[in-house]
């Protein structure tokens, strides 16, 4: 085939391409990737819905409504360290490809099983653990994977929208799912779940990556400790997880106080609250790229921390339902702001080979952070009530900023080679 003629770009095209926040989805493979994550995510908040709606209906024991949650969340701590290490040592399509395919069959068997009308409390507290393994041994891997898919020039545009699609599939899922659940029960929504991951796993599947050998072998406790080893004797890499754990932690107040918060308006309220946060996650990932072009990183998340503060205060305060959802609209755009800039020093903080593992750490201090922050706003919520516990979370939001002087963040200079290379 001749080779197409070039005709010379203005440069104020090219600039206006460089902050554009579609830009990332000018690139074929990205924006493949991209349609069907966010089919998959909406999928994985569906099921939720349809997870916790089915409990209600198996047993009235709030005990065992609260372990819906918990069964997802446990694995973070279990595996997720190990999910690096194997994302490090094995071709990372391949270990998306089996955990991908791990998904499909807890969904579609919980799902048969439900239809069936077989299943207990306990029995979906399993199949939930499942799933919920599942996720946490892809997550590594489909975070490093992200510069292999895209230009060096899009990467942080691409991470911003990646988080904008899952914010996005946050505020539809919920309302996809309840639709479902009343329409056709709760075992339609976990077979619809199941579906969901073919968009991804068929793009994995024609992906051409090319095949490499390991260049690390032997046990995947060794390469834990490679990993860890490698952590602590970088800076970059310990100042990114320091400024991650002082966020989520004090950040995850507002989310887990939602439902209480939005009481009032009822589940169709509560429905439109994610709604506005979702919304405001899109309109942030929207306005990053220009931030970032104009400002320091350390800049974007201070100022993006500052506004998340202040909404997470009103948020308490705030009781009528328009302006409450203005209030979440903003720290929807604050939160896009704060995480696409963390996620995007975490990828790009260290080298290739060891990439998965760090990413493994910074996730369990993320999503660790976010369960732990949960249930401590919580119960300080019980004892205080809602409106005290969102100032405290506030002000922790603020008290955290002081960890900038000693721990700035930088995204260096991204090393796309793979984490393996050819003999």
């Amino acid at each position: 085939m001749a080779e197409s003629i070039k005709m010379p770009v203005p440069q104020e095209m090219k600039v206006r391409d460089a902050i554009s926040p579609w830009a990332p989805l000018r690139e074929p493979l990205f924006r493949s990737l991209w349609i069907a994550a966010v089919i998959s995510y909406t999928g994985t908040w569906m099921q939720n819905v349809g997870a916790g709606w089915l409990m209600t209906q198996l047993t009235m024991s709030p005990f065992k409504v609260g372990l819906v949650q918990a069964a997802a969340t446990v694995p973070v701590f279990l595996v997720i360290l190990p999910a690096g290490a194997l994302a490090d040592m094995m071709d990372r399509r391949r270990l998306l490809l089996i955990t991908q395919g791990w998904m499909v069959v807890a969904a579609a068997g919980l799902g048969i099983l439900t239809l069936a009308n077989l299943v207990t409390p306990w029995l979906l507290l399993l199949f939930t653990f499942i799933l919920g393994l599942g996720a946490v041994m892809n997550d590594p891997a489909w975070q490093a994977i992200t510069p292999e898919i895209i230009s060096r020039e899009q990467h942080a545009s691409a991470v911003a929208l990646n988080s904008a699609g899952f914010n996005v599939a946050r505020a539809l899922g919920p309302a996809l799912g309840g639709l479902v659940v009343a329409s056709a029960g709760c075992g339609v929504t976990f077979l619809l779940n199941a579906i969901s991951f073919f968009g991804v796993i068929v793009f994995l599947y024609h992906w051409k990556r090319p095949s490499y050998e390991r260049v690390e072998s032997g046990r995947v406790w060794d390469a834990i400790k490679a990993g860890i080893g490698f952590v602590r004797e970088s800076t970059q890499v310990k100042s990114v997880l320091i400024r991650a754990g002082a966020f989520s932690i004090a950040a995850s107040a507002v989310l887990a106080l939602l439902p209480i918060i939005a009481q009032p308006h009822g589940a169709t309220g509560y429905g439109l609250l994610l709604g506005s946060f979702g919304s405001g996650a899109l309109a942030g990932a929207m306005l990053l790229p220009r931030l970032r072009r104009e400002f320091s990183i350390d800049h974007v998340v201070a100022s993006a921390i500052l506004v998340f503060a202040a909404t997470t205060f009103a948020a308490g305060r705030v009781h009528q339902f328009a302006p409450l959802c203005v209030v979440l609209f903003f720290a929807g755009t604050a939160w896009i702001g704060i995480l696409a800039c963390l996620n995007v020093v975490a990828q790009t903080m260290c080298p290739h080979w060891v990439r998965a593992r760090a990413l493994s750490m910074y996730l369990l201090v993320l999503q660790g952070g976010m369960a732990v922050g949960s249930a401590a706003w919580g119960a300080l919520a019980t004892r205080v009530g809602v409106p005290t516990a969102l100032l405290w979370s506030s002000v922790a939001l603020v008290v955290g900023l002081s960890t900038i002087r000693r721990h700035r963040l930088s995204a260096r200079d991204l090393d796309l080679a793979p984490s393996v290379v050819r003999d």
